[in-house]
C-alpha cells in the first residue's frame, strides 16, 4: 500500500470509528465535576467547622481529623459501591485529592479479594496509588536534600 492510499485508509477508518462514539458534551461534564469536587470540599470545611467549634480542635489535629474523616468516609462509600456511581457520574470531580486517593487505595483491594490477603489484598492495593506515593516520598526527599543545603 502506497503512503496515500494508507493515509486515505486511516482517515476512513478514524471516521468510521468516530460514526460510532457519542459526541462528547464537554461544559456539561466541567460542571458536573465542578459540582461534585465543589461539594466534596465543601463537606470536608463543613467537618472541619464542626470539629474546631463542637469539639476545640485547632492546628494540626484539626487538620489531621478532618482527612482521616474523609480518607474514611470515601473508603467506606468506596466498599459500598457509592463512589463509582459518583465517579461514573461527575467524571474528574470525584478525584479530589484525599478521597478520590482512598478510592484508588481502595478500589484494587476491593477488586483482587479473591486472590487472598497477601497476594490479591495486600499485593494489588497500591496498584494505582503506588507510583504517587513512590514520585511523593522521592520528590520530598529531593526537597529536603535541597532545602538542607540552602
Amino acid at each position: 500500500m502506497t503512503g496515500k492510499n494508507r493515509q486515505n485508509y486511516n482517515k476512513n477508518y478514524v471516521a468510521y470509528v468516530h460514526s460510532f462514539d457519542p459526541p462528547t458534551e464537554h461544559f456539561k461534564n466541567c460542571f458536573r465535576a465542578f459540582m461534585v469536587g465543589g461539594l466534596i470540599c465543601c463537606i470536608g470545611q463543613f467537618l472541619r467547622y464542626i470539629l474546631e467549634f463542637a469539639f476545640g480542635l485547632q492546628g494540626d489535629e484539626l487538620a489531621g481529623t478532618v482527612s482521616v474523616i474523609l480518607i474514611f468516609l470515601g473508603t467506606l462509600l468506596t466498599g459500598l459501591g457509592v463512589y463509582d456511581r459518583i465517579g461514573k457520574n461527575a467524571g474528574a470531580g470525584s478525584i479530589v485529592p484525599i478521597t478520590g486517593f482512598a478510592n484508588s487505595v481502595a478500589s484494587p483491594a476491593i477488586e483482587f479479594k479473591t486472590e487472598g490477603m497477601v497476594y490479591g489484598m495486600a499485593a494489588k492495593m497500591f496498584i494505582v496509588a503506588g507510583p504517587i506515593i513512590v514520585f511523593g516520598v522521592l520528590a520530598g526527599t529531593v526537597v529536603g536534600i535541597i532545602y538542607l543545603f540552602l
